[in-house]
């Protein structure tokens, strides 16, 4: 080595692993043993990376979609105005113009490298645009906006929503942990960027239950079935009853007390509720029945303390609906078999609509039951299953039969 060099010590021969013959310099190296590392995943790691690919899983779905609908965009505002000069090949190139000529000509680069290497799966993907990632299209639409101004109200929410997904994608790309708030944010970002690029009346959105991305890919492995929650608080953390409720054109419910919407949604909201316009049917189980004092039997409480409960239920929504102009718009019905099952269905005959169901287990209050939440709509769920309604179509029929066959509060 050179006299500026770094000389490293010599080998300890009388090292177990090291070799008194070998030459000055070497460096002994430990075994496995004498390092101490410990390779193995317990059951607390293997937990924490299925959480983090979950998570990084459920944000690369949403970063695609936001893509390739970005890209569709680019594609069908600048193509006509770049292709007719500069051709099929060369648009994309001639569109990013000196500010972007170094990522354009990397990203050609990279498609001659998989033209070479076979990587083209997709004839449709063999084009320089295909291999733009989100920032680089970004850049196109910002760089080319008066082209895009006619087609969106304001360039900074796009800006913004873009911005929010960059930190969401530089984790992903990398591999790091995502937590749970940034996928939050990177979800609602999404949906709301779909929603502005004009992707049509399937965009995900911030409504009453949000669509998946997750749940259009696989939701068919599920009927409807969109959220499972082990009880009610669980339910209520998730989806308030504000956000269930709230807006709701058609409300049908049926149970003993229908304690979700009596003590969630204040009578003054309701009042509202229903002076907007929506209908409102509410099947209470007849607190004079017998099977209200079996069922108190099943719970263990006190005799006539269920019994209580759902006539004060019934008696608030009473003064609910005197306070209404049109009291023939919430109808308040009692019926008298076993009850089966609670169901509120929340304009189950429009695209948006959503159930949530418990059935009634013995020994378990409705606060304790595990919770369904149906997506409605009559949604087909597979190719071969056209009309399809899955559990909606069955609770909504059931309500139905129910409501027919009861009677009404005056």
């Amino acid at each position: 080595m050179g006299s500026g060099g770094l000389e490293l010590p010599p080998g300890d021969g009388g090292h177990e692993g090291g070799s008194a013959d070998a030459p000055p310099g070497a460096v002994s190296l430990a075994r496995p043993m004498e390092i101490g590392a410990e390779l193995d995943w317990g059951a607390d790691a293997w937990s924490e990376v299925r959480t983090r690919a979950q998570r990084a899983g459920r944000a690369y779905i949403w970063l695609n979609l936001v893509e390739q609908r970005l890209r569709a965009v680019v594609a069908a505002v600048l193509r006509p105005i770049y292709e007719p000069v500069h051709g099929e090949d060369d648009w994309v190139v001639a569109a990013a113009g000196p500010a972007g000529q170094e990522w354009v000509q990397r990203a050609v680069a990279v498609r001659e490298v998989s033209r070479r290497k076979g990587y083209l799966l997709d004839p449709a993907d063999d084009n320089v645009l295909s291999f733009l990632t989100l920032p680089q299209l970004r850049e196109l639409m910002v760089q080319h906006w008066p082209c895009f101004e006619p087609y969106f109200d304001e360039r900074r929410d796009v800006e913004l929503a873009l911005d929010e997904l960059e930190v969401t994608r530089n984790v992903v790309s990398r591999n790091r942990a995502l937590s749970e708030a940034v996928l939050a944010q990177a979800e609602r970002a999404s949906a709301k960027l779909l929603e502005i690029l004009g992707a049509g009346s399937d965009v995900p959105s911030a409504r009453r239950l949000p669509v998946d991305a997750v749940e259009n890919l696989v939701g068919d492995r599920y009927a409807d079935v969109v959220a499972v929650h082990s009880d009610r608080v669980r339910l209520l953390r998730r989806f308030p009853a504000e956000d269930l409720f709230g807006g709701a054109r058609r409300l049908d419910a049926v149970g003993i007390g229908l304690n979700l919407l009596v003590q969630n949604f204040s009578g003054r909201r309701l009042v509202r509720l229903a002076e907007s316009g929506c209908r409102v049917r509410l099947l209470f189980l007849n607190p004079a029945s017998s099977a209200v004092k079996r069922r108190e039997r099943e719970l263990g409480i006190k005799r006539g303390e269920l019994s209580r409960s759902v006539e004060m239920n019934i008696l608030h929504m009473r003064r609910v609906r005197a306070r209404l102009r049109d009291p023939g718009a919430f109808e308040i019905q009692v019926y008298d078999e076993t009850p089966r099952f609670t169901a509120y269905l929340v304009d189950g005959d429009g695209a948006d609509g959503v159930a949530v169901v418990q059935s009634y287990l013995r020994r378990t209050r409705g606060m304790e039951a595990p919770v369904f939440v149906l997506r409605g709509g009559g949604r087909v769920l597979k190719p071969d299953a056209a009309g399809e309604d899955g559990l909606f179509g069955t609770y909504r029929e059931e309500f139905e039969v129910a409501w027919a066959d009861s009677r009404p509060v005056s």
